[in-house]
């Protein structure tokens, strides 16, 4: 009998993972794409919020359209005011905020990383938003925080897309991101969840979205969730039509009534849309 020798097959390249989360996908700025790969230190600042960069990974973020970090520590009594403005008069390049605010006792290091990865990716959402000037970038600007947990590009770049996806899943008219908000009449209103509830109870035709979000010390971009389905349920509604929406999410469009009705949870409108499906399986 003769014995053939099969050479073993060659083994199959493998995926360097770190070297893919840190490489930036480069469709939201290219220019914080290219600072990414020259591995640049310092601050971008752009029409809605600017990014604090550390070698290449986005260290904070902040824009006018979202809470910062302080007030989401601060609304709910995690971290005092007073804590909080003492550790950032006595920082510097040695020590900053956020070290100083973990040595004194007034935070835990995971309540600190928790709320500043929350913070970062709610203002970077509004920071990458499509823009109509350029940006500008300062090197060797460091942030008075300090670093906490610093972010690769690429996965920001995902997690921001995410959200834009998830808000047009959820209601494709931006409108009411940007204009102040008005309740509608409505003769059945769905179940509403607590945060909901608390977010119409203060809709007044005078404030936005990001006026309620700074109001109840919550991120922005959870806000615009729930303002979303609550325009999807027919409750809510922009009182102006916005010249410009800040945080345009892709579609661009009014819904047409069709829009509506698959979007909507009002429990008559669903049941309707139930026996119309039924009907048409006859």
């Amino acid at each position: 009998m003769t014995v053939v020798d099969i050479p073993s097959p060659p083994q199959l390249p493998v995926r360097n993972k770190p070297a893919d989360e840190d490489r930036a996908w480069g469709g939201l700025s290219p220019m914080l794409t290219r600072l990414a790969a020259e591995q640049a230190t310092g601050v971008l600042v752009r029409e809605h919020g600017t990014l604090y960069l550390d070698e290449g990974r986005v260290t904070h973020a902040e824009s006018p359209l979202s809470p910062g970090l302080d007030l989401l520590l601060t609304a709910h009594g995690t971290l005092t005011a007073e804590a909080w403005r003492d550790a950032l008069t006595r920082a510097d390049d040695r020590h900053g905020a956020a070290h100083l605010l973990l040595a004194g006792g007034h935070l835990t290091e995971g309540a600190l990383e928790l709320c500043h990865l929350g913070a970062l990716h709610d203002a970077a959402y509004f920071a990458l938003a499509p823009s109509s000037t350029p940006g500008r970038f300062r090197y060797g600007i460091a942030h008075p925080l300090g670093p906490v947990l610093p972010v690769p590009l690429a996965a920001l770049e995902r997690e921001i897309l995410r959200r834009r996806e998830l808000l047009h899943r959820v209601w494709p008219d931006a409108g009411p991101d940007s204009a102040p908000l008005v309740r509608t009449p409505t003769t059945a209103a769905p179940g509403l969840t607590p945060r909901q509830q608390t977010l119409l109870e203060r809709i007044d035709g005078t404030r936005t979205a990001t006026d309620l979000a700074r109001e109840l010390g919550r991120q922005a971009f959870h806000t615009l969730v729930d303002v979303r389905r609550l325009a999807a349920a027919g409750l809510v509604a922009s009182a102006v039509a916005p010249k410009e929406a800040p945080v345009p999410d892709g579609a661009g469009q009014t819904p047409t009534l069709a829009d509506r009705l698959a979007y909507t949870t009002d429990p008559h409108i669903t049941l309707l849309k139930r026996l119309r499906d039924a009907l048409e399986a006859l």
